[in-house]
């Protein structure tokens, strides 16, 4: 991965040192010796080319100088200027303005490497990003199997259900049909003359001298008819209440105890409060 970022931006910056020193020789060399635009051509390449290794050094060691960034980009930008000026004194400047931002290119690229650096990951921690994406993506997965596993059974739920309610309103309309249909046949022969003298002809010879009239019988909710209330068993005096006590505890030997006594004190049809029953039970057996 290092070298997909690195490589274009170490070609690129030999290329452009080459063009920017042939076209320093070749513009200066018509108006001063050519050792010194040679000189001025390398002095060009050197300090961009300087500034690039420190701000590599510093890069390595985890640092960043702006006054070191702002030098590269200085020489970039005479290289460049170098580079155009050529151009539009030239017979054909196209060509060479085509090729005038090379020096702006490399620094760009040693940019984009530089962000890389900063950026990149060593294999183990990629591979535990990729373990976590895939372990997200899994769980994303089941959640959604099981949220429309559980839609689509609450659908058949719901369809059940409202398959059942249907019915059962379906039976219920057929029945409620059916007994207005024999309701209203009742009514009918009731209200007949014929069906009326036939009910009095009947009911006379049971019930002389009386005709009763036949009605319908209610239809609709009815109330349970309870027991008669039994009559409440008159109290016992608190002497009467110590002797049954007395006699009921000393039935048998050895004496009972307090609750056998009350259980045969209620069996033997007597009536007494708690409070009077164990207040008599605490004066016959003290």
């Amino acid at each position: 991965m290092n070298a997909k970022t690195v490589g274009p931006a170490v070609a690129m910056t030999a290329v452009s040192m080459v063009l920017t020193l042939a076209v320093v020789v070749m513009w200066l060399g018509t108006a001063v010796p050519w050792a010194v635009a040679l000189v001025v051509g390398l002095g060009i390449d050197g300090g961009w080319l300087a500034t690039l290794a420190y701000e590599r050094r510093l890069a390595a060691q985890g640092d960043h100088s702006i006054p070191v960034t702002v030098v590269g980009w200085a020489f970039g930008a005479v290289a460049t200027g170098v580079l155009v000026a050529h151009a539009l004194t030239s017979a054909s400047p196209a060509a060479w303005l085509a090729v005038s931002w090379f020096p702006l290119a490399a620094k760009a690229l040693w940019l984009v490497h530089g962000l890389w650096e900063r950026t990149a990951l060593t294999p183990r921690a990629l591979e535990s990003i990729r373990g976590i994406q895939q372990e997200a993506r899994d769980e994303a997965a089941v959640a959604r199997a099981r949220l429309r596993a559980e839609a689509a059974t609450e659908e058949t739920r719901l369809t059940a259900v409202t398959g059942a309610g249907a019915r059962v309103a379906r039976v219920q309309a057929e029945t409620a049909k059916t007994l207005s249909k024999a309701w209203s046949t009742l009514e009918t022969t009731r209200a007949s003359e014929e069906t009326g003298k036939a009910l009095t002809s009947v009911t006379s010879p049971v019930t002389p001298g009386v005709t009763p009239r036949w009605d319908l019988p209610v239809w609709g909710p009815s109330e349970p008819v309870g027991s008669p209330a039994l009559e409440a068993a008159p109290a016992l005096t608190d002497d009467a209440l110590d002797t049954v006590v007395e006699e009921i505890r000393t039935s048998r030997t050895p004496p009972l105890s307090y609750r056998e006594m009350a259980a045969r004190f209620r069996t033997a049809g007597h009536s007494a409060s708690e409070v009077r029953l164990r207040a008599a039970w605490k004066r016959v057996a003290a």
